[in-house]
């Protein structure tokens, strides 16, 4: 561990913090922020412990934003290191969090630390965001750290987070939007009874069947310059009590809409209910809206993030709204021109999940740039 930035990022690995726990990473990274200057927050909500850090008080205010919780490792003994054990092998250094995203969360400090050295009077404020429910239900940490900002005025006029943004090299892609996600649980119902005896029964498959191809087949827009078609996907289906010659009373279906700023959540429910109504099913249908699209498609901080990577990296970066959601759409909403940029995500998620060394040193430099030509 020669670096500042790998010696930080084996210390947070270290901590299995698996959703909602926290494990003393960011006590760790405030003890480091206080010594900088910046002023503590914690917030608890329920099971979440967040994180809110700033330098200064009045100006405009850049913000890092990121989590410190993981996802479980599945089992052990399928990876080749143990996943808390942090291990630089081949020049990689693997543990769980090691992409996603305790390597950009060290990367983010240590740049601040260089920054805040060489610019003690900059005119801006500085901020972190950190939460520990970030791969969870996403209730009680950014969304709600961002509801007591808010609540007190409190807001940041640009942010970056860490999510792994890169696909084959660091810099390569980074996100300035995501799509909206949304989500419907569908119940129809019928009337249960014997296969032999259809007339007796009303079978709530046969029912849906229709409306399901109405809904998969509607093009729900064609997308723009910014992002793709707005795509419908079946995600489970649940019917049937096991038995062959039992015809089912209700039928389950969860889909999920990820949608364009063409749309709002709103329309694509009119849409939906005005299809199944077509089909006069009985049913019931209950939505849960897990974030609207955000889009930061100019600006300050997307030459900034760009300029960094020319500089840094050598080459120029594709801007992307593709893939899932980020914490982001949280920030977004507030106002925020929000960018997604940390190290390649191929491993994410995964056994053995890894990320090249030398790129959360490179990864710090980047952040550094952006804080430079942002700021300064």
């Amino acid at each position: 561990m020669s670096s500042e930035t790998l010696k930080l990022a084996h210390e947070l690995i270290s901590r299995p913090s698996i959703t909602p726990e926290d494990e003393g990473c960011q006590q760790l990274i405030g003890e480091r922020l206080a010594a900088l200057g910046f002023e503590l927050e914690s917030m608890i909500f329920e099971d979440t412990t967040n994180l809110w850090a700033r330098r200064g008080q009045g100006r405009k205010l850049f913000c890092f934003a990121g989590h410190t919780d993981v996802v479980p490792p599945g089992d052990v003994n399928d990876w080749q290191f143990p996943p808390f054990q942090p291990t630089i092998h081949n020049g990689y250094l693997y543990g769980r969090g090691a992409a996603d995203m305790k390597g950009s969360l060290a990367a983010m400090l240590t740049a601040t630390e260089r920054f805040v050295k060489d610019y003690p009077e900059v005119d801006a404020d500085i901020g972190f965001l950190i939460t520990s429910d970030e791969e969870g239900p996403f209730i009680n940490g950014t969304k709600r750290v961002i509801e007591t900002l808010e609540q007190r005025n409190e807001k940041i006029d640009w942010c970056i987070v860490g999510e792994p943004s890169s696909t084959e090299t660091l810099g390569d892609i980074v996100k300035n939007g995501r799509r909206g996600s949304l989500t419907g649980d569908l119940t129809v119902l019928g009337i249960q009874g014997h296969v032999a005896y259809p007339h007796l029964a009303q079978n709530p498959v046969h029912d849906l069947a229709p409306a399901l191809s109405d809904l998969i087949q509607e093009e729900w827009d064609t997308g723009n310059d910014s992002f793709p078609p707005t795509t419908f996907q079946v995600s489970n289906i649940q019917a049937g009590t096991g038995a062959g010659n039992v015809i089912p009373g209700r039928i389950e279906t969860q889909f999920n809409f990820r949608f364009s700023t063409e749309l709002t959540a709103d329309k694509i429910k009119q849409r939906v209910e005005a299809i199944l109504n077509k089909h006069s099913l009985k049913y019931k249908l209950q939505w849960k809206l897990n974030g609207p699209p955000f889009l930061t498609d100019s600006g300050a901080l997307v030459e900034a993030v760009q300029s960094a990577i020319e500089h840094e990296c050598g080459f120029s970066t594709t801007l992307s709204t593709a893939g899932g959601t980020s914490d982001g759409r949280f920030i977004a909403p507030t106002g925020a021109q929000v960018i997604e940029l940390g190290p390649v995500n191929a491993t994410i998620h995964k056994v053995n999940e890894c990320v090249k060394a030398s790129d959360l040193d490179k990864l710090s430099e980047v952040y550094y740039r952006c804080m430079e030509k942002l700021l300064c």
